[in-house]
């Protein structure tokens, strides 16, 4: 990788990522109160719910819209996908320790799992430099 390339499996996990955040993202905005109860949520509150729906939205389609940026627009969006990752996990275990359903438990891990993700190819760009 020459020091102003993205690695292509980082292009392909942007996309991948944009993905699962419609498949989120779209049923929190349009019908959270059916997706959530579904996952498990006895009490819902649809404005908070759509704010992260609208969140997800946007950070995903930041990652595809952005799918062919530079290095360095990659090393901004991984510095968000990281933050936003690391305060999901704070908020996702916060819930848990005050009784949050099951489900929010596969949340978490897949917060971990993509922070961890990030992190990773936040080392190989800065690497780079």
């Amino acid at each position: 990788m020459a020091n102003d390339e993205v690695p292509k499996s980082l292009r392909v996990w942007f996309k991948i990522h944009f993905i699962i955040d419609l498949i989120f993202g779209v049923p929190l905005m349009l019908i959270p109160e059916i997706f959530l109860g579904d996952l498990g949520w006895s009490r819902i509150d649809p404005i908070t719910a759509r704010l992260v729906g609208a969140a997800l939205i946007g950070i995903g389609g930041v990652s595809l819209l952005e799918n062919n940026a530079s290095k360095e627009s990659y090393h901004s969006l991984l510095t968000l996908k990281l933050i936003w990752s690391l305060a999901a996990i704070l908020a996702l275990v916060l819930s848990i320790l005050k009784g949050a359903p099951f489900m929010v438990w596969i949340l978490l891990g897949v917060f971990v799992l993509f922070f961890l993700l990030w992190g990773y190819y936040m080392r190989v760009l800065l690497k780079g430099k």
